[in-house]
């Protein structure tokens, strides 16, 4: 059984590690829970503590995912025209272009959904900016909370 477990929390990690770049995943909560998993093996033992601490960074780390490009796109002059044009703009520049869609579709949806709302063309750059801010933002967020949990998948095995 617990290589059944060492399996399935090494995909938990991976898939982590790349829900910190694809938004259809939450990556730390499933780095988190890649941690919780080999916990429960003989290959790791982790404190109360340590666990209660990274499932913490995991949460907050997601919420803040939600909150941060939407904050960045309003202190850059965006609108709710701005922040939904960049979440469109992330999805279909992600169907259309891979993971170069995940930079340029929100940067673009933010300025045309900013565009269609009537901005100026310098105010829609800008609101575009901010969305691709937050954006980077909220990937460095999710990739430090991911990376430390892998690190201590890591080192908990070696």
């Amino acid at each position: 059984m617990d290589y059944v477990l060492l399996v399935l929390s090494i995909l938990l990690i991976i898939t982590g590690l790349l829900g910190c770049v694809l938004p259809v995943l939450p990556g730390p909560p499933f780095s988190f829970l890649g941690l919780l998993l080999i916990h429960f093996t003989r290959f790791a033992d982790f404190t109360v503590p340590f666990l209660i601490i990274t499932a913490s960074i995991a949460i907050i780390v997601t919420v803040l995912d939600y909150i941060v490009p939407i904050w960045s796109t309003k202190k850059f002059g965006g609108s709710k025209a701005g922040m939904w044009g960049a979440t469109i703009g992330m999805i279909i520049g992600m169907v259309f272009l891979g993971p170069f869609g995940l930079i340029l579709g929100p940067l673009l949806g933010a300025i045309i959904g900013e565009s269609i709302n009537g901005a100026k063309s310098q105010n829609a750059l800008r609101a575009g900016m901010g969305a691709f801010i937050g954006f980077l933002l909220g990937v460095g967020l999710k990739l430090a909370a991911s990376v430390y949990m892998t690190y201590h998948f890591i080192k908990a095995l070696l």
